[in-house]
């Protein structure tokens, strides 16, 4: 799979990675969950593109678990982060759209996305290749998603 459009994006990985693993020290148990899990599947954009990964491998690897389970039980996501992402907070151009939305509306799109994908690999006998949908650029942007989901987290603690 070609994540040439995550070269340049390794640096900032790393910190972000390091923070959600820091951040995600905390008794709350959904909260850690979800920082885990958000740090879990920043790793596996990062460690695909430095070992070339296949499509099918990063899709079976993505976890969205915890989302769900957050979901079941009715977590308030404002505890990841209140208020909403500002322009200040987006660093991608790609990511200017989601300018005004909340954690949680952020959360419900990136599994949704995960699930997306999965269906697709089921749907076509367990991988996504020759699929008409644009898979690369819909894993490029759940990964945009993810890093502004970490970015909005971020903000107050630089």
């Amino acid at each position: 799979m070609n994540l040439d459009w995550l070269k340049s994006g390794i640096a900032p990985l790393d910190n972000l990675i390091s923070f959600l693993h820091k951040q995600s020290q905390t008794a709350d148990v959904l909260k850690k969950q979800l920082l885990m899990e958000l740090r879990n599947n920043l790793n596996i954009f990062k460690n695909a593109f430095l070992n070339k990964a296949n499509p099918d491998t990063v899709i079976d690897l993505l976890s969205n678990e915890a989302i769900q389970d957050a979901v079941k039980n009715n977590f308030a996501f404002k505890k990841l982060k209140a208020g909403s992402i500002e322009p200040y907070h987006v660093f991608d151009e790609r990511n200017k759209k989601y300018i005004g939305w909340n954690a949680e509306k952020l959360m419900d799109k990136i599994d949704e996305k995960i699930v997306e994908l999965k269906n697709l690999k089921k749907m076509n006998n367990g991988t996504v290749n020759n699929l008409k949908n644009n898979v690369p650029l819909m894993i490029s942007n759940l990964y945009f998603r993810m890093k502004l989901m970490a970015d909005f987290i971020k903000s107050d603690f630089k």
